[in-house]
């Protein structure tokens, strides 16, 4: 198999050329990187050549010098640029905070600004992969993730599939507090799980192993459920209380008091740390002497990424670090890896996936995106039938659904109406005057860098 990443440059793609490295079946022949930034694809290069340094039948890289070059002959493309780069996100993050509502990169105002931002380079990537590599499968990182895979969708259909790791995370972290092994999560014979909702808004509600669901004595038991890192976000009462484990991204919804308190007054924003030290790492990397010393430098830098992940909900939930099996990296490899295998190979994995509905929740349209269970084989990934949602999940998926669906019409479209629906009807937003000064502000801060007049 052939595989491009589109944002090759971006820090953890040695995380994904890691995981191919470490494919007992050496399913990729070939990779090669494409980026808008010469330095940063130039310096995690030389991770990649250290990574492979000593390794036999390393995965062959190479540079392409445009987008069409890296999408020809390519079998599996992944998607995971970052337009505006991190100055982009510390806009959508500090635009809210100004007006009192949270900025987060995927919730919120702040998502809903990286739409409007992502979604039109989005379409034009699929549109690129429609004409020169129609066969080809893509795997869309890219945030926010469902409303972009729901955008290439139009363009693609079913072959753009979204992925995150929280919910394997979250998976994961379940079974290893229930005392299970989570590898065992991997055997469909022996296990199963439902999960089901939107990229980061989305609830594990059983964890079958052998025929038992493991849910109910976790959430019935204190120790289990304050060792992994949902039941210190949530607590163990209203977990029990929710009957469910949520994704650790709806923190931000149950507890929007405290979450916004931590930030509103912050001195450094995710995407401000983020933006200093990502900045640091290829400044000095371009300066070092050695792959050596790229790969050390970038190690650290990973480790002080993982360790930081989420902090400001951690500290409203009382302040705690994170689980060692949370900093080994991967997550996003993992789940690509084993999506290209099961598509490839036709080996009917399941995994939980972006997808387009089809009839999962029939409350949404079937050609909207969900995060939820699905079976993949050669066909591609089709998702499972679900348990009903309660009322209160699915008031909630179809809110920010619509929040969502408003986003890419107001991207495509360049319909203000749009864009200002997506932002005054998100759960996270309290006031449509707020959304309308919110975006304001960002398209006369997109006026400002671009030269072009802001749409009205």
């Amino acid at each position: 198999m052939r595989l491009s990443i589109l944002g090759g440059g971006g820090f953890r793609v040695p995380l994904v050329y890691r995981a191919l490295l470490d494919d007992p079946a050496r399913s990729v022949s070939g990779l090669t990187l494409y980026d808008t930034d010469p330095r940063r694809v130039a310096v995690i290069s030389e991770v990649l050549a250290r990574l492979a340094a000593g390794r036999r039948g390393a995965v062959p890289v190479r540079v392409a010098d445009s987008l069409d070059a890296a999408l020809t002959g390519a079998d599996f493309v992944f998607s995971a640029i970052r337009v505006g780069g991190t100055a982009g996100r510390i806009r959508d993050e500090r635009i809210p905070l100004s007006e009192g509502v949270l900025g987060q990169e995927t919730v919120g105002a702040g998502g809903v600004l990286y739409g409007l931002r992502t979604i039109p380079a989005a379409l034009h990537i699929a549109e690129r992969v429609a004409a020169l590599a129609p066969d080809a499968w893509v795997i869309n990182f890219t945030n926010p993730a469902g409303m972009v895979t729901e955008a290439m969708s139009q363009v693609l259909g079913d072959r753009v599939i979204g992925i995150c790791d929280s919910p394997v995370g979250l998976v994961r972290r379940a079974a290893r507090a229930a005392g299970a092994d989570p590898a065992a999560l991997t055997d469909p014979a022996r296990s199963g799980f439902d999960y089901v909702g939107l990229n980061h808004l989305g609830w594990l509600r059983s964890l079958t192993l052998d025929g038992t669901d493991l849910l109910p004595g976790l959430l019935a038991d204190d120790a289990a459920l304050g060792s992994f890192e949902e039941g210190r976000l949530f607590g163990t009462d209203w977990l029990r209380t929710l009957g469910s484990l949520p994704n650790e991204y709806l923190h931000y919804y149950y507890f929007r008091r405290e979450t916004l308190h931590s930030l509103r007054d912050t001195a450094e924003t995710r995407g401000e740390f983020l933006d200093q030290q990502q900045g640091g790492f290829f400044e000095r990397a371009a300066a070092a002497d050695s792959p050596d010393a790229v790969y050390e430098l970038w190690e650290r830098t990973r480790l002080e990424r993982e360790e930081t992940y989420m902090a400001h909900s951690r500290e409203a939930s009382g302040g705690w670090q994170r689980d060692s099996h949370d900093l080994e990296g991967g997550g996003y490899d993992r789940v690509a890896l084993d999506l290209m295998h099961a598509i490839a190979h036709d080996t009917g994995r399941r995994l939980i996936l972006n997808v387009r509905n089809r009839t999962t929740v029939p409350q949404l349209a079937p050609d909207a995106v969900v995060e939820t269970v699905c079976e993949v084989d050669a066909r591609g990934a089709r998702p499972l039938p679900c348990a009903p949602l309660r009322e209160d999940q699915l008031g909630l998926m179809l809110q920010v659904k619509g929040v969502e669906r408003a986003t890419v019409e107001a991207a495509v479209f360049k319909d203000r109406s749009a864009a200002l629906r997506a932002l005054a009807l998100h759960p996270l937003v309290d006031s449509p005057a707020v959304a309308a000064r919110i975006l304001e502000r960002a398209a006369e801060e997109a006026w400002h860098r671009g030269g072009v007049t802001p749409q009205r």
